[in-house]
């Protein structure tokens, strides 16, 4: 079994810390360095209810998406819940990494397993990163269909790969409009616009997407916008990060148990659709 700093090691191999955003909060947040590692939980959210679920599970790793603290904080008191999350981890010998923008960024990374879920073919990166010489690291990716489909096909495809929530996806745009081109970004997207219209695509497809931005972009072209719950663009990286992790293991003979969370963790558990709003 390695020591947790050689399973961080491997994992910051995956997701260089240095690719983050400046603002970012990434890396390891508690663990002892020579802790064995025999048991990994990847997760969107470290939240309350992941850190359960990796006690119960018995994990000695958890690795989230997001950051625990992102705006830093001067208490780790455990009446609060995000200090509460810190007690029982270190009461239960559990370790928490965060890979964040840097997994954003990387090759492959959030948006390519987005991508994957969708069943959609990676051109390059929608905002290519300067420091990749190769052209493959960077934020969102450009993506191409085997074969055109209408936005409300699309949709429905997005709606049945993509983990349910009660939000499903929203669709700005004309429902029957072939599409050849997606552009996908895991997470929020909204601030990417520019970089989608330069693409050239038929439809882009993220999350957190707010009406002012959604709706400019809309009179900007006949862009499809298709709007999805921000834990359910994210949730296939768990997939596709655990598959990393368990190659890595076999190469070095380690012999980790790696797991992915089931859990949902979107903040919205319901939805009451308005009488006679389009579908």
């Amino acid at each position: 079994m390695p020591r947790l700093s050689e399973a961080i090691d491997a994992l910051d191999a995956l997701w260089p810390p240095g690719s983050a955003e400046a603002w970012d909060a990434v890396g390891t947040v508690c663990g002892d360095p020579d802790q064995e590692v025999s048991r990994v939980l990847f997760a969107v959210d470290p939240v309350q209810e992941i850190v359960d679920e990796a006690v119960k599970l018995g994990a000695d790793l958890l690795v989230t998406h997001h950051p625990l603290y992102l705006r830093g904080t001067t208490t780790v008191a455990a009446s609060t819940f995000k200090g509460r999350v810190v007690h029982t981890l270190i009461k239960n010998d559990i370790a928490l990494h965060v890979a964040h923008t840097n997994a954003d960024r990387a090759d492959p990374g959030v948006s390519d397993a987005l991508a994957g879920a969708l069943d959609l073919r990676v051109v390059r990166p929608l905002v290519p990163d300067p420091a990749d010489p190769a052209g493959r690291r960077g934020l969102g990716r450009v993506c191409e269909l085997d074969h055109p489909v209408t936005v409300r096909e699309f949709a429905a495809r997005a709606a049945e790969r993509l983990p349910a929530t009660a939000q499903g996806i929203r669709v700005a745009g004309d429902p029957e409009a072939l599409l050849r081109t997606v552009a996908v970004s895991g997470g929020s997207g909204d601030s990417l616009f520019e970089d989608v219209r330069a693409a050239g695509v038929d439809a882009f497809l993220t999350a957190d997407l707010r009406h002012h931005p959604a709706s400019e972009a809309r009179a900007h072209s006949p862009l499809a916008l298709l709007d999805a719950a921000h834990w359910a663009t994210e949730w296939p990286w768990c997939e596709l990060a655990a598959a990393q992790l368990d190659e890595i293991s076999d190469r070095h003979g380690w012999d980790l148990r790696v797991h992915v969370s089931k859990t949902v963790t979107d903040p919205w558990n319901s939805h009451s659709p308005s009488p006679g709003a389009p579908n």
